[in-house]
């Protein structure tokens, strides 16, 4: 059973975290401003620059929300400090990746090319024609539009080819035998 819950944040120089009496939390840093509200039976608080969550009582909800809890204050204090990159590559003969302005287009073999639009909050960066990177400072929207991106050509088995994330690894198929 994970303990998770009971580790105190380290608030770093530079971030300023505000909780209300909602449990609606506040975490203003370098990077930006994230904020969220929390379920309102668990207890926040702020001590000698840490953030401490604690449960009310030992319920079965409210011990899986007390480690889901301090794991979102977590990736909020961790995104507003480093922020958050996902790394994706294409594989495929005429696939390829290209940055227009702010939107993302994408060469994967269909009729037509596809464009995306790059959302709030979301940067996308092309280093090259077969890789894309996208970053943030909210882990879940960069996760999201990250696999929203993957959708679009996921990998096959059989040659491989489609996007993938670049530490995914494609289980590959051996084709029909030839006679």
């Amino acid at each position: 059973m994970s303990r998770i819950g009971f580790k105190p944040i380290e608030i770093p120089s530079g971030v300023e975290v505000k909780i209300d009496d909602k449990n609606f939390i506040e975490i203003k840093g370098p990077n930006g401003l994230l904020s969220q509200q929390l379920n309102s039976g668990m207890e926040i608080k702020i001590e000698d620059n840490k953030v401490v969550v604690n449960r009310p009582n030992d319920t079965k909800r409210f011990k899986s929300l007390h480690g889901l809890t301090r794991t979102l204050i977590s990736n909020m204090v961790e995104g507003v400090t480093n922020g958050y990159s996902k790394s994706l590559e294409i594989q495929g003969t005429g696939y390829r990746a290209q940055k227009q302005g702010k939107k993302l287009v994408l060469n994967l073999g269909y009729s037509h090319p596809i464009e995306l639009e790059e959302p709030e909050g979301i940067k996308i960066e092309v280093p090259s024609a077969n890789q894309i990177v996208v970053k943030g400072i909210d882990k879940q929207l960069v996760g999201n539009y990250a696999a929203k991106i993957r959708d679009l050509r996921k990998p096959e088995p059989y040659k491989g080819k489609g996007i993938r994330y670049s530490n995914e690894i494609v289980k590959r198929k051996v084709g029909k035998a030839g006679k």
